[in-house]
């Protein structure tokens, strides 16, 4: 994102796995089961951001087992920000509110 300019984000829809490999930017969610790890979609060797949305009513966990830093349980509909270190090869969930 670039500050003073147009920002587009491409979309997918994808079902809960404890394994999502999202090629887009903002990833519909369906489904309930924890998210484990998460694949990079700019193939790893970069930082980068990836934006969350679960539809399903019970909202979908996170698992720290993985590449996911941290436990989050995405609410409903709420976007959850995902920034990806390349340094640590984890993914730190934004703040849920």
């Amino acid at each position: 994102m670039i500050p003073g300019t147009t920002t587009k984000l491409s979309e997918e829809l994808l079902a809960s796995a404890a394994t999502i490999n999202p090629t887009k930017d903002l990833v519909i969610l369906s489904g309930t089961t924890a998210l484990v790890n998460i694949t990079p979609h700019f193939g790893g060797g970069f930082s980068g951001i990836l934006f969350i949305v679960p539809t399903n009513a019970a909202g979908v966990a996170t698992s720290a087992a993985g590449n996911i830093a941290v436990v989050v349980t995405m609410p409903q509909f709420r976007p959850t920000m995902f920034v990806y270190s390349k340094l640590q090869n984890k993914w730190y969930p934004g703040p849920i509110s």
